[in-house]
């Protein structure tokens, strides 16, 4: 899994050389290259608008001419590849949800399949495209993009890219409506279509959790509906209303949060998620001070990593031969009720004395000091909130295994009776 940062509100792409340094300071090697920030939504919805004081069309010459799109996207990518930052996804030019624009097909046409190329010469393994919606009958769809999608196929093939469909909004009268393939039956169709049509799999699916925040979904639902076929995931979080993009895990209201990501993790856990994770945070970025900014991205990162370790948890576990647990508590109870059949532990341990030599889930209790007898490849997960104060009191008494943190926060399933702290 990649952890994937957005530059909307960290990068000037005319002086970029501040948050690079920024994102690169923050431990961020892999950064989303968004054409969007070159042909905007509200400039490719102004082709052939003149404006009311000099009667010229008001859109930049990218929107006019799609071939100068790589002209202008090069010294960023210059930038980037000097200081070693890759870009394994693109986000292609897209129209807003409330556009009025319905003439504008043969020009994303053009800017699509240019967007292609570039990510072909950067490495880029994929390129999100959402589908066409503006002026087109809800009948008419899946014909109209299935034929879009197909004309965009020899070029994708040709630059070894791989599309990714996207779920939308849509916007009526101001209000946001479920859009285009945020029905995961209907994506997982049109992927599943496009690629038989291809002959391969060139198409896949990019889930932007903040879209099914917004459209009211059950995400995990969402996750198990499409499986295998994501290959990237948007993080955002809003408050389910009005579009925005804050920083997972900081917007919240009533105590709670705005989004399901219990449900995400629990769903891209269950479908062996192995793919791109986006962190788009653009609105929280935008909001911040410049000078808070470098602090923001290490907290940024420090959540795209919790969110590739919480995903991957069993992957994690798959990684040792042999394991044992720290703390004869709830979240013991919890990895045994999930996955202790499949990863049994050699045994667990507890700092209360009380506890040593009797058994909790069929587990021997022991005391820490028996870590030292371990064999050096064997893993300890400590199951206990109080994880970084147990890792320096193994490291101080000399424990050299691999130490990993083991969280109860989005087990597949929980004992509500929680067990009382036991002096």
């Amino acid at each position: 899994m990649e952890i994937i940062c957005t530059i909307t509100g960290i990068i000037n792409t005319h002086h970029p050389k501040q948050g690079i340094t920024d994102l690169i300071n923050a431990g961020f090697s892999n950064l989303l290259l968004d054409f969007s920030r070159f042909c905007p939504p509200e400039e490719l919805e102004n082709i052939g608008i003149s404006s009311k004081k000099s009667h010229a069309v008001t859109a930049p010459i990218i929107s006019q001419t799609p071939e100068k799109l790589g002209e202008v996207v090069a010294p960023l990518l210059t930038h980037y590849q000097s200081c070693h930052l890759q870009t394994p996804v693109a986000q292609a030019p897209y129209l807003r949800a409330n556009t009025r624009q319905v003439n504008l097909t043969s020009l994303l046409l053009s800017l699509y399949k240019e967007s292609i190329h570039i990510c072909g010469q950067a490495g880029c393994q994929f390129l999100i495209i959402p589908p066409l919606f503006s002026g087109i009958d809800k009948r008419d769809r899946w014909k109209i993009n299935k034929d879009f999608y197909l004309r965009l196929l020899p070029t994708a093939k040709e630059d070894h890219v791989t599309i990714l469909l996207e779920n939308q909004c849509g916007d009526i009268n101001g209000h946001l409506t479920r859009g285009v393939c945020s029905d995961p039956q209907e994506a997982a169709f049109w992927v599943d279509e496009l690629n038989r049509e291809a002959g391969e799999e060139r198409f896949g699916f990019c889930m932007d959790v903040g879209i099914c925040n917004l459209c009211g979904q059950n995400i995990q639902e969402f996750v198990l509906t499409l499986g295998n076929r994501i290959k990237a995931v948007v993080l955002r979080d809003c408050d389910g209303h009005k579009e925005s993009s804050w920083l997972p895990f900081t917007y919240s209201g009533f105590e709670r949060c705005g989004t399901d990501w219990l449900g995400l993790i629990r769903g891209l856990r269950k479908i062996g998620f192995d793919g791109e994770l986006i962190l788009d945070f653009s609105t929280t970025a935008t909001a911040f001070s410049p000078f808070l900014r470098p602090q923001l991205l290490n907290l940024a990162k420090a959540t795209g990593e919790y969110f590739r370790w919480q995903i991957g948890i069993e992957n994690l576990l798959k990684t040792y031969k042999s394991r044992v647990l720290f703390g004869a508590g709830n979240m013991c109870r919890n990895y045994m009720k999930c996955y202790g059949e499949a990863y049994p532990p050699l045994f667990t341990c507890d700092n209360n004395a009380k506890l040593w030599g009797t058994s909790f889930c069929g587990l021997e209790i022991k005391a820490p000091q028996c870590l030292r007898e371990l064999p050096t490849d064997c893993a300890i997960f400590i199951c206990n909130v109080y994880y970084r104060e147990i890792e320096q009191q193994l490291r101080d008494m000399g424990i050299g295994n691999p130490i990993e943190f083991f969280s109860d926060e989005f087990m597949p399933s929980f004992y509500f009776d929680r067990l009382e702290r036991r002096e």
